[in-house]
């Protein structure tokens, strides 16, 4: 017996998970094309997935959904946003389109510290408006899981306040949130000549309170990150931030490479990190660490084109060392405003020279893994939570090929239907 049988599938791509983990190297990029598909979901998980008859017999279902020969896919996994701020940035955009240097406009009082002084400006409830209609919208374009940061606090009562946001979008919201401790994402104005004692607050204030809220209101595993970065923070601060996040029970992630190459690769898979993100500078050395590593590499190509420059992550080079590759959105009101993870599939093939196959499993099941999430989602495999996709399209090649359109058609979260025909629904 089923809850829910999806038939008359015509390509079903099951993304599998390779040994027990993400998918890297040569099988980077597997499918798992099952043809003329059947899929059962029963209590919100898969249950059996085939082809014929037999299946259908075995699983007789309170409801059948006929795909009629197009695609599904897991859910699509974004495991790296800047999710829940206030505000905007979009007269800067406009001013450094006009020539106006980013350093300017930051001596200026504006950039993240804009966004820091909104966002501490702002009451729960309008973070938590603003944070849900941008995850509105991730949802309508196939994102069904989605890592979320702080960071737009930079200090204890703000950075407590985002967490309160993400705790109360991902209770209300279908689509599952990750939250992130990132109260090492730039010095505050209030700190700029003392970055040091910045961190020493992060490190003894910050982290200790976010772990015990954690242990209050938070389900699942709580990651600290940090922005090792000329600009932000060094390798050493970089290091503290991380092992006070061990320290107090936190699961390390990092922003390293995007400009300059600090040792911040080493660093997270010295510590076991989740991933390492951005990795536009990565040296081959640090390639072949991250293959050798459980470390997923998170390339996010939405960033070097909205600050319109080349993107030069070495993903060929990541892949031919057996790294466990995946892609997100890097949604942030500076650089990257971006809450369509298929444009991100659309720029990976053709900024970072993947495959569809390869973006395709770069946007599943390895970021599945690259967001502590790859025992529930990012493959339709059974026994992991129904989270699928039936787009409106036949083939997958069509993904990355096809953009600036909604190409989904039919999001389903655990076993429900959320999005039917791209329309928001609330019950099935």
């Amino acid at each position: 017996m089923a809850d829910l049988l999806i038939e008359n599938i015509g390509q079903l791509c099951v993304m599998p998970t390779l040994n027990g983990g993400p998918q890297r190297g040569a099988a980077f990029g597997t499918l798992g094309l099952v043809e003329h598909a059947v899929v059962a979901i029963r209590d919100g998980a898969i249950r059996a997935v085939g082809t014929g008859t037999e299946l259908r017999r075995e699983y007789p279902a309170a409801r059948v959904i006929d795909a009629r020969g197009r695609l599904v896919t897991p859910g699509l996994i974004d495991p790296h946003t800047h999710l829940v701020w206030a505000g905007d940035r979009a007269g800067e955009f406009e001013l450094r389109r006009a020539g106006t240097s980013y350093q300017e406009i930051m001596a200026a009082g504006g950039g993240i510290n804009k966004t820091v002084r909104d966002t501490r400006a702002a009451s729960l409830e309008t973070i938590i408006a603003q944070s849900t209609a941008r995850l509105n919208r991730m949802l309508l374009n196939g994102s069904t899981t989605v890592e979320a940061k702080t960071g737009y606090g930079l200090d204890l009562e703000t950075e407590l306040r985002l967490l309160d946001a993400i705790a109360q979008i991902d209770t209300a919201h279908p689509v599952d949130l990750v939250p992130t401790l990132l109260a090492a994402h730039a010095v505050p104005p209030e700190y700029e000549y003392n970055a040091d004692d910045y961190v020493r607050v992060v490190c003894e204030q910050i982290i200790p309170a976010a772990a015990a809220w954690h242990a209050q209101h938070g389900r699942g595993t709580l990651f600290c990150d940090a922005f090792c970065e000329h600009g932000a923070f060094t390798l050493e601060q970089s290091r503290r931030v991380l092992e006070a996040g061990r320290a107090a029970g936190l699961t390390s992630r990092l922003h390293a490479d995007e400009f300059a190459s600090l040792g911040g690769v080493a660093l997270a898979v010295e510590l076991g990190a989740a991933s390492v993100d951005h990795l536009l500078v990565t040296t081959p050395e640090d390639c072949a660490r991250l293959g050798a590593s459980q470390t997923a590499a998170v390339l996010l190509p939405t960033t070097p084109f909205g600050l319109n420059i080349a993107n030069s992550a070495p993903a060929a080079a990541l892949i031919a060392a057996g790294a466990a590759l995946a892609i997100a959105t890097d949604c942030n009101p500076g650089t990257a405003w971006c809450e369509s993870m298929q444009f991100v599939l659309a720029l990976a093939v053709r900024t970072l020279g993947l495959t569809q196959a390869q973006a395709l499993a770069a946007a599943t099941i390895n970021a599945a893994h690259a967001a502590g999430r790859l025992e529930r989602v990012g493959s339709i495999e059974p026994g992991k939570r129904a989270d699928l996709l039936i787009w409106d399209i036949l083939d997958y090649r069509q993904l990355g090929y096809v953009f600036g359109a909604n190409l989904v058609d039919t999001v389903i979260k655990d076993g429900r239907v959320v999005i039917e025909r791209g329309i928001r629904i609330t019950s099935s």
